[in-house]
């Protein structure tokens, strides 16, 4: 990377955007960051420019004069798809060259957790574009496992006893950052990123249990049950259908997969649940 390579960092205002920013600092790059609240945007030596996903316009204006695209997905919606391809379409449009792009494990139009699918397509949209790509596929977050539980304490779903083999978002905003040092090395590749290990939601509350002191447990619903006690929330059935499939997908076990890639793209391996809630 050259001190003239200018780097559009996307969802910068997130965790793993944020954390990619302040990690690039320390290269040659040029830094911009790409955000839909200005005001919310990290602070530091680079550019700011204000641009949404779906504003072809707006986004195309934002990238041009970038030659790579860390792009990190959209948050979650109905359209969150038709968001990805628009913002892809305005990358190409703006002379984008590389693109590296933040997947979901076992992305695939069959896959159980239905967002998995979303990302595959866009994935397709990527492949079509004439960019050079890179695919970084993450497992769940590891640090959104504490908040599948409940006020109560309880994980409820139809987890089963399958396992996920989820990554800390430092990880994997690690793992990017490696990858967008060294672009050439990584074109065209497509890199799982997991956790150190596989667990089961009975072995992540007792985790927590073990850390804060605090009883956490998991309890076993069907598919019927996990619908019907979403249900109240009134969300529409896109969402509801992504809520149960998190727990579906686990007990698929296409979620149990792990990897050693987030230790050969940075070096260090991998942060492990126990460790994470330890930290203050």
């Amino acid at each position: 990377m050259t001190t003239e390579s200018v780097i559009a960092v996307s969802g910068a205002t997130g965790h793993i955007g944020r954390a990619v920013a302040g990690h690039l600092t320390d290269t040659a790059a040029r830094l911009r960051l790409v955000v839909r609240d200005p005001d919310r945007a990290p602070t530091g030596a680079w550019g700011i420019v204000q641009a949404e996903y779906g504003d072809l316009a707006a986004a195309t204006a934002a990238l041009r004069g970038a030659q790579v695209l860390f792009m990190v997905s959209a948050a979650e919606s109905a359209d969150r798809l038709d968001q990805h391809c628009t913002f892809i379409d305005a990358a190409a449009d703006a002379g984008v060259q590389h693109v590296v792009y933040t997947s979901f494990l076992g992305a695939s139009p069959e896959a159980t957790f239905t967002l998995a699918r979303d990302h595959w397509a866009t994935e397709q949209h990527l492949r079509a574009s004439g960019m050079a790509w890179t695919f970084l596929r993450d497992s769940f977050y590891l640090d959104f496992l504490p908040t599948l539980a409940g006020s109560d304490g309880v994980i409820r779903g139809p987890a089963a006893d399958g396992q996920v083999g989820a990554v800390a978002r430092e990880d994997v905003a690690r793992s990017a950052t490696a990858v967008l040092s060294d672009l050439d090395a990584h074109a065209g590749r497509t890199y799982d990123l997991t956790g150190p290990q596989a667990l089961t939601l009975a072995e992540v509350a007792r985790m927590i249990t073990d850390v804060s002191g605090q009883e956490v447990t998991y309890v076993e619903e069907s598919v019927e049950q996990a619908y019907e006690s979403r249900r109240h929330y009134g969300v529409p059935d896109w969402q509801l259908d992504a809520w149960v499939s998190t727990y579906t997908a686990i007990a698929a076990g296409e979620l149990a997969p792990v990897t050693d890639t987030v230790e050969q793209l940075t070096g260090t391996g991998p942060i492990g649940l126990v460790d994470l809630l330890r930290r203050p």
